[in-house]
């Protein structure tokens, strides 16, 4: 069984930083996709960005040129750099892992961006 567990969240000023990395348990030989969803408060939980094994990489148009997602595959580890932050990325994120067609979710991390 896979488990993810994520850290780095936590309350920053508008225009600040956070780095959020999710861990994943066991090892990995097949090809994967792990990203970083969010979901605010009434909202439905959108992709933020994902990376696969190779390294290809997907952002919402929303968080490019502020955010980047990056992985240490030995550790299996993926980590989310989020810089100038706005109010508007207030959310919880998840981690989430794709691997031989199941999907392993997160247990969340709080990130919140108010002045």
């Amino acid at each position: 069984q896979v488990q993810l567990v994520e850290s780095g969240g936590g309350l920053v000023q508008p225009g600040g930083s956070l780095r959020l990395s999710c861990a994943a348990s066991g090892s990995f030989n097949s090809i994967y996709v792990m990203g970083w969803y969010r979901q605010a408060p009434g909202k439905q939980r959108d992709l933020v960005a994902s990376i696969t094994s190779d390294g290809a990489t997907i952002y919402a148009d929303s968080v490019k040129g502020r955010f980047t997602i990056s992985g240490d595959n030995a550790k299996n580890t993926v980590y989310l750099q989020t810089n100038s932050l706005k109010p508007e990325d207030t959310a919880v994120y998840y981690c989430n892992l794709i691997i031989r067609a199941r999907v392993y979710w997160g247990q969340g991390t709080q990130v919140t961006v108010s002045s």
